[in-house]
C-alpha cells in the first residue's frame, strides 16, 4: 500500500430496529468518517435492518445469535486491513476519529487493537468500566491495555481471524476480555487512545434481565476457556469475592449463582489456555489475570 493510500476499515454496526434515533445518527457519522477506506456493514439481530441508507450493505439473521456473534457475522461480510466494532447507540463527534485509531494500529505492527476513549454525551463523564485497565481513576491516562471496552474498538483483521473472532456462544457480556486474553496469547498488546473520543450513553448493563446470570456464566467460561488449569480457581474466587462485595440488590443473588453453577457444569467452549510467558506479559501491563 502506499502512503497516501488510506487503511481501509470494515465496520460493523448490530441492530434490533429498537433504536430509531440512535441508530440512524450511529450511521451518519461512521459515512462521515474521512480518511479511511470506510466498508460498512448492518447485521439484523433477528430482524431485517430497517433505516439503512442505501448503498450500506445488511445481513438479516432469523434470530437473535447475541452480541458477538453478531459480530462475527458482520466482520465476515465486510472487508478491510482494520475491523471497527461500533455500538448502534454510539456516535463519533468528530470526522478523523476513525483515521486516527487506524493510523495507531498502521504504525505500530505488535498493535492487534486500539481503544478511544468513551464518553457521556451529556455529561462528558467516562465510566470506570470504560477505560480498560485496573488504574482506571484518570481516563485520559494513554497507554497499553490488556482488556476491551468492545462496544467501540478497532482491531487488526488478521489478528482478529487468528484469535478465532469474538465468543460467540457468550451472547453477552464479557466477551471483549475473551478476545484481549487471545489477542495478547499471540503476542498482541493493545492500546488505549484517550485523545480520541466516542460518545456512549452511560447506562447501566445491569438493565438487561439476564445481566446477573451470563455475567456470572460467561465470567466462569472465560477462565475455563483461557487460564492455566492452576489459574482457574484464584481467577473464580477472586471474582467471586468482588462480585459478593459490590451486590447491591439480594434479589441479583439467585441470578448470579445460578449463572455461576451454569458456567461451571456446561461446556465453556474451545479451551486454549493462555501461556505463562502471556501471564507475565499482561501482569507486567498491569492487570495479572486473576481479576
Amino acid at each position: 500500500m502506499s502512503p497516501s493510500a488510506p487503511l481501509s476499515v470494515g465496520a460493523v454496526v448490530l441492530t434490533m430496529n429498537d433504536r430509531p434515533v440512535e441508530f440512524p445518527r450511529a450511521l451518519a457519522c461512521l459515512l462521515a468518517q474521512e480518511g479511511v477506506d470506510l466498508d460498512v456493514v448492518v447485521v439484523g439481530n433477528g430482524v431485517v435492518p430497517e433505516q439503512v441508507p442505501a448503498g450500506i450493505r445488511t445481513v438479516a439473521l432469523p434470530e437473535n445469535v447475541g452480541i458477538p456473534e453478531g459480530r462475527n457475522v458482520g466482520a465476515a461480510h465486510v472487508r478491510g486491513e482494520f475491523l471497527f466494532f461500533f455500538d448502534n447507540d454510539a456516535h463519533l463527534p468528530r470526522g478523523d476519529e476513525l483515521a486516527r485509531l487506524a493510523a495507531e494500529l498502521d504504525r505500530d505492527a505488535g498493535l492487534a487493537y486500539v481503544q478511544p476513549r468513551i464518553a457521556d454525551p451529556d455529561t462528558g463523564v467516562t465510566l470506570r468500566r470504560w477505560v480498560p485497565r485496573l488504574r482506571a481513576a484518570d481516563p485520559a491516562r494513554p497507554g497499553i491495555v490488556t482488556v476491551m471496552a468492545e462496544g467501540v474498538v478497532l482491531i487488526r483483521r488478521a489478528a482478529f481471524e487468528a484469535a478465532g473472532g469474538w465468543p460467540g456462544h457468550f451472547f453477552l457480556f464479557h466477551e471483549g476480555i475473551d478476545l484481549s486474553w487471545r489477542l495478547w496469547n499471540q503476542g498482541g498488546t493493545g492500546r488505549y487512545v484517550p485523545d480520541v473520543v466516542a460518545h456512549h450513553p452511560a447506562t447501566d448493563p445491569s438493565r438487561h434481565t439476564p445481566y446477573h446470570h451470563l455475567n456470572a456464566r460467561n465470567r466462569v467460561w472465560l477462565a475455563r476457556r483461557n487460564l492455566p488449569r492452576a489459574l482457574v480457581p484464584v481467577h473464580l474466587a477472586t471474582f467471586s469475592v468482588l462480585t459478593l462485595f459490590r451486590l447491591r440488590d439480594r434479589r441479583a443473588l439467585g441470578p448470579t449463582l445460578s449463572g455461576f453453577h451454569e458456567g461451571l457444569r456446561t461446556s465453556c467452549g474451545a479451551r486454549t489456555p493462555m501461556r505463562w510467558t502471556t501471564i507475565a506479559r499482561l501482569t507486567l501491563a498491569g492487570r495479572p489475570p486473576i481479576v
